[in-house]
């Protein structure tokens, strides 16, 4: 076996977290169909090879057309607990032990009538059964949407910050800011992340990906961003980057969703090597897995191919999704340590520790 498909192995075998995930957008196709058919949904698919085709998009607002969609299945706390669980199931298969997942509270309470106790019981219902069968623990993002069609921003906005709040001491962790980039510049939701952080949440803003490096700067000086979803186009600002490095401020980097929604040609023009480089703190996430026909460990492939970095970035990129994770200190030291000791233990397994270069 060569060192290429010995790193492979070694890729899929790590112990793994991930920061930058959506609930909705890791519905298997079989599971869409099944909610569809039980809710009386009409989809323009009936297979699951065509909802994989289905999941083929042109540019990101098509992309959230789709993500409307597939939220109009969600209807009931079993239905919840089922995709949670499900999420669970196939983080176990990745060796992911740990994820901070988004879910956007919104829709289903806006568009469907669902009460917030329905959803958030079968969130936690799946969680608690996730974590006792996969040995996989889960924390919640509830994000705001950007752009709504009912023209209920601020209820909506003022709804999502609500139950982040009511439910900090059960596993919220954070306040995100999600949907069309252009639609709603970061600066409009200042008021409602202010008051998230001064009441305990995180802020973790998607900004930089469609929009350019002014999306980013707005979500740094107007929301306290501490992570940034994306954020890979802070690149084309020299000035942006610097201050992301000497601030250490992450961004969660998406290979395969950045090209699956074209915000590059090509992973070998995607701008991961370069933030690295210049000292820009990264971890390496799925977004949404099963629309991008993707999974975490697909994208951190890539930094062996066609990234070509070595082990011991790949390795740091990885422990970066404990280190920049919001779990307290007790846990994420001894997160890191099982992480390290699980690498050193493949490292020698696989041989992978001979001399290589830096990059």
């Amino acid at each position: 076996m060569d060192r290429k498909e010995r790193l492979k192995q070694y890729v899929q075998a790590v112990p793994k977290a991930e920061l930058h995930v959506h609930l909705e957008g890791s519905m298997r196709p079989e599971t869409l169909l099944q909610l569809a058919a039980r809710h009386k949904v009409d989809l323009p698919v009936t297979t699951v090879e065509q909802v994989r085709q289905w999941f083929t998009f042109r540019d990101f607002p098509h992309f959230t057309q789709t993500f409307g969609i597939v939220a109009r299945c969600l209807r009931t706390a079993a239905d919840y607990e089922l995709l949670t669980y499900e999420l669970g199931a196939q983080m176990r298969e990745q060796q992911i032990r740990y994820a901070e997942v988004t879910v956007t509270v919104s829709i289903p309470h806006f568009t469907f009538g669902i009460p917030f106790d329905t959803l958030f019981a079968g969130l936690q219902q799946g969680r608690r059964h996730a974590q006792a069968d996969f040995g996989v623990q889960m924390r919640w993002v509830f994000d705001i949407v950007r752009a709504v069609r009912d023209g209920k921003l601020v209820e909506r906005a003022d709804y999502t910050t609500k139950v982040a709040l009511e439910c900090k001491e059960e596993g919220v962790v954070a306040l995100g800011l999600g949907g069309r980039e252009a639609q709603g510049p970061p600066e409009v939701f200042a008021p409602w992340f202010e008051q998230a952080r001064s009441e305990g949440l995180h802020s973790v803003p998607h900004a930089g990906e469609v929009m350019g490096p002014q999306s980013v700067w707005g979500a740094l000086h107007q929301l306290g961003a501490e992570r940034i979803g994306h954020g890979v186009r802070a690149i084309e600002d020299p000035h942006l980057v610097s201050y992301l490095a000497q601030q250490q401020i992450p961004l969660e980097v998406c290979p395969w969703s950045n090209l699956c929604l074209g915000v590059y040609p090509s992973l070998l023009d995607h701008p991961l090597v370069h933030l690295y480089a210049d000292g820009v703190p990264l971890s390496v996430n799925s977004d949404d897995p099963s629309l991008f026909n993707t999974t975490l460990t697909d994208n951190l492939l890539t930094l062996s191919d066609p990234f070509d970095l070595s082990l011991s970035v790949i390795d740091d990129l990885v422990l970066n999704g404990v280190r920049q994770s919001f779990l307290e200190a007790d846990q994420k030291q001894p997160l890191e340590h099982l992480f390290r000791t699980e690498m050193h233990r493949l490292h020698n397994e696989l041989q992978l520790d001979e001399p290589e270069r830096t990059r």
